[in-house]
């Protein structure tokens, strides 16, 4: 089994779109993973049917249990994330404040306060309109430990590629170059970076890449949109060229997307002809890498 990582350091480079259309011009035989935990949305365009629901719990939080309470406010002393709150001479906690460190736990001299698991959001499996099962994830408002969220469905997702004889998962990473997006790219067989011609996308396909050296990863790259400067495309060639990135694919800017996307499709089932070729294209080279 191989898995394909696609990242990007950015939002808004289409890498979501294009992972999408790899995964339905891969077919049933294949394993989908979505990795961008905190803003999850490869499920739109996929449509599954939720097969099992698990829940993730993320660290742990503090709470007050009011009945053991005496007032004594020594909890909001020593509380740095100001997460203790005083409300009509009652005190309680702030979950989106807290940041789980247990202080106030330890220091409570009547233990009136619990510290117990977070219920951080959920995960699933699920079987994509193009019949092949797709992990993805739902973390909550305001919820961390992403990454150690990413590990726990990547690990899913690679048992669920082996026992079931599976060739390839393909995993939609999150943007940027946080915790989430290094889980992402644990294991990961080839790294595809999917930017933009701005200077932000040039920006932070640096970012990206060196990240993915450091981890000593191999790793192609998309340039999307690449005709809307292609100034600043000409330069990213270079970049690649020097730094041994090898430039997988141009894709021009089309209306295609936009419009596939109201429609809930890949852009390679609503252009089957210009946009949708250069895609198919671009995946024929990716096959070829894994």
């Amino acid at each position: 089994m191989k898995e394909l990582v696609v990242i990007s350091g950015k939002g808004g480079t289409g890498k979501t779109s294009l992972t999408a259309s790899f995964a339905y011009l891969a077919g049933e035989n294949t394993i989908l993973a979505d990795y961008d935990v905190d803003a999850s949305d490869l499920h739109i365009l996929l449509e599954p049917k939720i097969k099992k629901t698990y829940q993730f719990y993320g660290g742990k939080k503090a709470n007050i249990i009011k009945e053991k309470c005496i007032g004594c406010a020594k909890c909001q002393e020593i509380c740095r994330f100001d997460a203790v709150k005083n409300v009509d001479d009652k005190f309680e906690i702030n979950k989106i404040d807290c940041e789980g460190c247990g202080y106030c736990y330890r220091i409570c001299p009547t233990d009136a306060i619990e510290f117990k698991d977070n219920l951080s959001g959920e995960w699933y499996i699920s079987k994509s309109r193009f019949s092949s099962t797709l992990i993805f994830a739902k973390l909550d408002i305001a919820e961390e430990n992403s990454g150690k969220l990413v590990t726990e469905i990547k690990e899913v997702a690679r048992n669920l590629a082996n026992e079931n004889n599976k060739d390839l998962l393909i995993s939609d990473g999150a943007p940027g170059i946080g915790c989430p997006v290094i889980a992402s790219l644990s294991n990961a067989n080839y790294i595809l970076i999917v930017t933009e011609p701005s200077l932000s996308g040039f920006h932070d396909l640096k970012r990206i890449l060196e990240l993915v050296k450091h981890f000593g990863y191999s790793a192609g790259c998309i340039i999307n949109k690449y005709d809307i400067n292609k100034k600043i495309t000409k330069e990213i060639e270079i970049f690649s060229h020097n730094n041994e990135l090898e430039i997988i694919g141009k894709i021009p800017y089309s209306d295609s997307f936009p419009k596939s996307l109201v429609l809930k499709q890949t852009v390679v089932e609503f252009d089957k002809s210009d946009i949708g070729k250069t895609v198919e294209n671009c995946w024929g080279k990716l096959q070829s890498k894994l």
